[in-house]
């Protein structure tokens, strides 16, 4: 007797009329609404382009906002959830990211005529998926509306194409112009891509929902396109960024300790510093350029995605200058991943793997050099501090090794017996590769005590404060998008499983 196939998985596509109109948070609440509910779903996106990455269980790289859509879906991290990821090293180019692995650093021109074949491991990655799961939720990736970027899309309407499945458009009200957005985005979509479209969503409402009826109204009218629901915003959700630094203030009454973290311009993970901006006693401020570093307990370098350029800037904002002065009077100062590798004498990059070959001088905190090869370490690490019995995990993603005697006084001591970091001899200064330093409870209080802070306050551990705030969202979709809508997604998941 044949064995009966099971369905193929539902793939539904969610795209947006801008950057940050809601792609990644729409997609993560779903995935946590229907995963709560038994439908074995996975997160997808084609195409990332993000500083800000993760680990995965497989051993490869994918954009963060992945990783937090996977903990959504109650599901480990893996490379086929972001096939393809872009890594901006400067205007022009970025480090290609296929299947979770390096391919190669290309110009934008290279890379666009690459997209044909980027498409067959996207398409690779989709069916993987297709068949492992009951549904598919795809985040699309800027807006279909950039017509100058159609001709071999596979981020958006290229994609939904190629693998027919329907999509949301949502937009963000409180940008304004949300009907606008909503409109005009379909007026630049080809016919065969303007049917696809089901459904409107409006993320980030506030105010009395009535004074918005006569515009879902007219919109619904003028496009034939229902809307689905209003999402509110939601004051004080925290979910790990994509990219962008999050806009936000920086004081906080109450707070004990101040940190000070310089915006840099390929700067890359700075989740890192989630946990010391969300600390009650904790007042971070981001430092961008044409600003002064100002009195701060402690100043964090943060990773980089190109370390020389990005040191070159450091220095023509006067910032070197400010560090060194803040030693001086006894501040202390941690170099996290790229910002570590800017403490040492020198930085060097023979083969041009960051940008034009050749070397810079360091800031010369620490008795050691580094060297840029093409390999990429990529680990989940655990292990205690160095300097005090706390535990710590994270995760390294870097390119190039750190040699010297600054070594052997290491900030960290990794399971197995590994030493990893620098830690000066004066106690002011750590430098790790490590990602997630300030994650993990015990190693944040521990250092934060280090940075000056007498009695630290427990703070949550960032993953229940993450899902909480999934659960948070999933609530609001499940309050504000049509019952309809979200019914015949679970129906299409469970047919799918």
């Amino acid at each position: 007797m044949d064995t009966p196939r099971r369905a193929a998985a539902y793939t539904l596509m969610i795209q947006g009329t801008t950057s940050d109109a809601g792609k990644s948070t729409l997609v993560a609440g779903l995935c946590r609404w229907l995963a709560r509910r038994g439908v074995r779903v996975v997160p997808f996106k084609p195409q990332n382009m993000a500083l800000n990455s993760a680990v995965t269980a497989d051993g490869g790289e994918i954009g963060r906002a992945q990783a937090v859509q996977a903990q959504a879906a109650l599901l480990a991290p893996h490379t086929d959830m972001n096939p393809v990821l872009l890594k901006p090293s400067s205007d022009t180019g970025a480090q290609v990211i296929v299947h979770g692995r390096v391919l190669a650093d290309m110009e934008a021109c290279d890379y666009h005529a690459y997209k044909t074949r980027a498409l067959a491991a996207v398409l690779e990655s989709h069916a993987r998926l297709a068949a492992a799961y009951g549904l598919v939720l795809v985040e699309g990736a800027g807006s279909p509306a950039e017509i100058n970027l159609r001709d071999r899309d596979i981020a958006n309407m290229g994609f939904a194409e190629v693998v027919d499945c329907p999509v949301w458009l949502i937009a963000d009200i409180d940008r304004g112009g949300v009907f606008a957005h909503l409109v005009g985005t379909l007026e630049l979509l080809s016919p065969s891509e303007r049917a696809r479209v089901k459904g409107f969503v409006i993320n980030r409402f506030r105010g009395d929902p009535g004074l918005l009826t006569p515009g879902l109204d007219w919109l619904e009218a003028r496009t034939g396109i229902p809307v689905l629901g209003v999402l509110p915003y939601l004051h004080g959700l925290h979910l790990a960024a994509e990219d962008a630094i999050a806009a936000e203030p920086c004081a906080k009454p109450g707070a004990q300790l101040r940190v000070a973290v310089p915006v840099l311009p390929r700067i890359s993970n700075h989740t890192d510093l989630d946990a010391l901006r969300l600390h009650p006693q904790v007042e971070l401020r981001w430092v961008g350029p044409g600003e002064a570093i100002p009195p701060a307990d402690l100043i964090v370098l943060p990773g980089s995605k190109n370390v020389r350029a990005d040191l070159a800037h450091l220095r023509a904002q006067g910032w070197e200058a400010a560090i060194r002065r803040h030693l001086r009077y006894g501040g202390r100062l941690v170099g996290l991943c790229g910002g570590f590798q800017m403490l040492g004498r020198a930085l060097h990059d023979p083969l041009g793997l960051e940008g034009p070959a050749g070397s810079s001088p360091g800031l010369g905190l620490f008795d050691l050099d580094t060297t840029l090869a093409p390999g990429k370490c990529l680990a989940l690490r655990h292990g205690r501090l160095a300097f005090a019995d706390a535990a710590v995990e994270g995760y390294e993603i870097h390119m190039g090794v750190s040699r010297g005697p600054a070594l052997a006084q290491p900030a960290l001591w990794l399971d197995g017996g590994g030493a990893e970091g620098a830690r000066s001899d004066d106690g002011q200064i750590l430098g790790t590769y490590l990602h997630g330093l300030f994650d993990t409870a015990a190693a944040r209080d521990a250092l934060l005590a280090w940075a000056g802070l007498a009695a630290p306050a427990a703070t949550p551990d960032l993953r229940s404060r993450c899902e909480a705030d999934l659960d948070r969202l999933a609530a609001a979709i499940d309050a504000h998008l049509a019952p309809a809508a979200l019914a015949g997604l679970l129906d299409r998941g469970r047919a799918g499983a």
